[in-house]
Order: structure tokens, then C-alpha cells, then sequence
């Protein structure tokens, strides 16, 4: 079998988010499964996506979660659920990665993206590749057809040709609005990565992300989205996190497993200690973004230290919301 064991049910009620929306209550009977996603944190306001924008960014993330809820209601795993869910996210042009990708400074888009699996640690990625329509997919097929972790540039291209996933001209990536922030400069530069978390039926958690990268990234810069234990990292013990924001910060931080690591060792909560290394560690540093994480208990955290990020979340105990300002 592929990947690992199956889940079920349907969900009903619509609650708004708060700041984190996270639900660290262990009082409470264990959902049956749990899906989080992602579009990515940044400093935006209210007047630099008007309500029609904020509509449908909402919109289109409830699409996502409907997408992964699915999956996990009607049987399947966690690494399925990540896969449909970020591939929807990939193919929105609303979003930093796959076709929403941002520009380098030499006009290019460059992708990058991760897996882990919790319930043995498996994991893999893909970084800097130009051709591949989601890079989510391959990152999936280097941890499950390969002896790697991470491949890179045309050799995760050619990797990916063999595993018969779809390799598309870069010109698929264009977009008017990514084309006209490279070409404006933007003082701050664009975060929208995506990501996804699950737990399923069976307690197996997973994580994932993918991106676009920074607007006006130069020398073949990678960041933290596809590197393990600083923009994804899921482990059956902890919790399951994908991040989002100046990934330079979220990799010599390795805020993923820092987070899982207090959880284990010093035994706090998911939301103690995303709220230490959100909100303390990298406030400190000088760094900004948010994580999304679910633990091995279904709570949940959607912790950021920047106005916004885009997020979603829905159990089978029917919780489901999404929001994007705090």
C-alpha cells in the first residue's frame, strides 16, 4: 500500500477563527481526523485586499478544505488528503506556488515543496525546479520511490518525468499579477506558500508544503518550504506543521521541529509551544510568518506573528472555518 490506512464522516458547523484558532483542549474525545491548510502569512490590511478579494481568497480555501475533508471522511489517508488539497492550492493563481508562483529576479519561477510522514518520518522534497506542474506531487514521489530526502533542479525534473507526473513549459507559471510585482519591486516582498496538515483515522499525522519562493529571489535562493524540520515536519509522537514567511529565519530556527522538540521534551502543549517559537523566539530574531500544526490529539494551532495569514481548518466533530486577519 502506498501510503497508510483510511478515515470517515462528514462535517456540518461553520465557526469563525480567532487570532490562532487553536482548540488545545484535551478534555475532549479525539477527532476522528482533522485537516489544516494554509495560503501563506504576510503583513497585509484591510486596504490591500478589499472585501471582493478577501471573498475569494476565502472562498477558494474552503474549496481546498472541502477537497481534503473529503478524502479523509470517505477513507483516505493523510498523505492523499495533503496531496489533492495543496495540488488545488498549486493550480490557484491566487496563491504563491505552482501556477500563482512568484517571479525571480531573472523572470523565472522556481518552485519548491515538501512531505513528511509521522508515523515513520519519511520524508521528501523537491527545490528549484521550473517544470513541474506540482511540485507537491513530486515531493511525494521522492519520499516514496526514492532513497532520497530532497533533489534539486533539473535532476527532481527528470525524477518527477519518470514518475510520470505531469511536465508542463515554464510559461504555465505566468501570471499578470506575480509579472507586475517583480516588475514594481515591491519594498516587501511577497510570502504566500501553502500548506497543509493532517491527522487521520488510524492517529497518523503528516505535513506539506510548497511555494513559489520570495518576489526578486536571486542566486538559486531556496528557503525553508522544502527543508525538513524548518517548513515541514510531522512525527506520530508531537504533531504535524507546515510554516509560512522569511524562510532564512524559519531554517537556521528550524521552527518546525523546535516546535515538535518542546512538545516532546519539555512536554507542552501544540499551542505552548508554537506560542514560544511564533510568537518569542522569532518575534526576537526579527522574523515573520505563522505555522499551521494539529497534534497527535487533533488540537490544532494556526499561530502568526504577522497581521494576517491566509487559513482553514475542519474536524470531523464538525468544526470547520476559515479566515485571514487576526
Amino acid at each position: 500500500m502506498k501510503y497508510l490506512t483510511k478515515t470517515l464522516i462528514p462535517l456540518m458547523l461553520i465557526v469563525f477563527l480567532a487570532t490562532s484558532c487553536n482548540k488545545d483542549n484535551n478534555n475532549t474525545a479525539i477527532p476522528e481526523y482533522v485537516l489544516v491548510i494554509h495560503g501563506g502569512a504576510g503583513n497585509a490590511s484591510n486596504r490591500d485586499i478589499n472585501i471582493k478579494q478577501q471573498e475569494e481568497y476565502k472562498a477558494k480555501l474552503n474549496e481546498a478544505l472541502n477537497i481534503g475533508e473529503k478524502i479523509l471522511s470517505d477513507g483516505g489517508t493523510c498523505i492523499e488528503a495533503i496531496e489533492k488539497t495543496i495540488n488545488f492550492l498549486e493550480d490557484c493563481p491566487l496563491f504563491n506556488a505552482g501556477k500563482g508562483a512568484v517571479f525571480t529576479h531573472d523572470g523565472r519561477n522556481e518552485l519548491d515543496a515538501s512531505i513528511m510522514q509521522g508515523s515513520d518520518l519519511s520524508a521528501g522534497a523537491v527545490a528549484g525546479v521550473s517544470d513541474i506542474k506540482n511540485p507537491i506531487s513530486a515531493a511525494i514521489e521522492v519520499m516514496t520511490n526514492s532513497k532520497h530526502v530532497l533533489m534539486a533542479g533539473k535532476g527532481a525534473s527528470k525524477f518527477a518525468k519518470l514518475q510520470n507526473l505531469e511536465i508542463v513549459d515554464s510559461s504555465y507559471f505566468f501570471t499578470e499579477d506575480r509579472w507586475n510585482s517583480l516588475q514594481n519591486m515591491l519594498k516587501s516582498e511577497k510570502h504566500g506558500t501553502v500548506g497543509c496538515v493532517a491527522l487521520d483515522k488510524y492517529g497518523n499525522l503528516a505535513a506539506g508544503t510548497s511555494t513559489g519562493g520570495m518576489t526578486n529571489k536571486k542566486f538559486g535562493r531556496i528557503g525553508d518550504a522544502p527543508i525538513i524540520g524548518a517548513g515541514t515536519y510531522a512525527n506520530n509522537k508531537t504533531c504535524a506543521i507546515s510554516a509560512t514567511g522569511h524562510g532564512e529565519f524559519f531554517i537556521r530556527y528550524t521552527v518546525t521541529h523546535d516546535i515538535s522538540a518542546l512538545m516532546e521534551y519539555k512536554n507542552l502543549s501544540l499551542q505552548e509551544a508554537s506560542d514560544m517559537v511564533i510568537n518569542s523566539k522569532l518575534i526576537e530574531a526579527g522574523g515573520s510568518g505563522g505555522i499551521i500544526a494539529v497534534d497527535k490529539n487533533g488540537n490544532i494551532s494556526m499561530t502568526f506573528n504577522t497581521n494576517m495569514m491566509f487559513r482553514a481548518y475542519a474536524k470531523s466533530t464538525g468544526e470547520k472555518g476559515v479566515a485571514i486577519f487576526k
